[in-house]
């Protein structure tokens, strides 16, 4: 039930003054295909779907599948805190047309780790598309544990978990226990060494920037080029860390306006990057050829 191997890009939405602006997402999501980006997630964290509202996340959702159009699996962040408002939008995303589902770990209500096993039961059982668990304790205050993954073997449609915890002693347990579910990477600066533990890629906020290299850095690890691998992750780093050193997605979304694409800004209560990082971001982007 493999998704996807490779470079998934966690896209931006593009915002002007009435909404989602789909010229420049469907030319967002162009660019990446052309880049070589094995899927598209849209409305995910990077996807600002916290602020959007139900019109214009099926506008964001049908921009992408019809932009798409079978080229590469698209799949939709449906996460939340609500289980019945997830399923809602899990069963809408399938009718839409969407190959597979996102489905961050439940926030705020900082549910047990029985509330996210029946949570993400409840939710995989409802729909009939392959859906990835979405671990992200830093943003949610909600720990996925390898345990409780182990727990929903055999749960129907969970295929694989987005792994954003930043703990490799977490991500080496859950793969020794999971062998049955695929993992990909939520930290840009951790793919390779994901993939030496397994992984089947990573769901990526850097390829926004990089869709080649990105999609390069994982097909050459499974192609066996190691050491090509090794050197497209040493070369993003820098970049990466600068693409987070303010909260995702301000900086991605600057930097996609430095590169000329009208993205228009965060939504509040999200703010323009500030000036001083805008300028180390655009003097790394210079360096490493992606301004002129």
């Amino acid at each position: 039930m493999t998704l996807f191997q490779g470079s998934g890009v966690a896209i931006i939405t593009p915002f002007d003054e009435s909404g989602v602006n789909t010229a420049v997402f469907a030319e967002l999501i162009e660019r990446q295909i052309a880049g070589g980006t094995d899927a598209i997630i849209a409305c995910g964290t990077t996807g600002e779907p916290s602020t959007m509202t139900e019109a214009e996340k099926v506008t964001a959702i049908k921009c992408a599948i019809e932009t798409a159009r079978g080229r590469v699996p698209v799949i939709i962040g449906t996460g939340g805190n609500n289980t019945a408002k997830v399923i809602a939008d899990c069963k809408r995303a399938q009718e839409m047309g969407a190959d597979g589902l996102l489905l961050v770990t439940p926030y705020y209500n900082k549910c047990t780790q029985d509330g996210l096993a029946a949570h993400y039961k409840a939710a995989a059982e409802a729909v009939d598309l392959p859906m990835i668990l979405y671990n992200v304790p830093g943003r949610t205050g909600v720990n996925l544990l390898p345990s409780t993954v182990a727990k929903l073997e055999g749960v129907k449609n969970i295929a694989a978990v987005k792994e954003a915890s930043g703990n490799i002693e977490q991500i080496t347990e859950l793969a020794r226990l999971c062998p049955w579910v695929d993992i990909y990477s939520g930290n840009d600066d951790h793919v390779v060494p994901l993939l030496a533990l397994g992984g089947k890629g990573v769901i990526s906020v850097t390829a926004n920037v990089a869709p080649k290299e990105m999609h390069e850095m994982c097909a050459a690890w499974f192609e066996g080029d190691l050491e090509r691998a090794r050197a497209l992750q040493f070369k993003l780093n820098p970049l990466t860390k600068l693409l987070f050193s303010e909260v995702n997605p301000i900086p991605v979304k600057a930097a996609m306006g430095l590169m000329g694409y009208s993205v228009g800004t965060p939504r509040l209560p999200l703010t323009p990057m500030t000036e001083g990082n805008l300028e180390r971001l655009a003097a790394e982007m210079k360096r490493q050829g992606y301004l002129a």
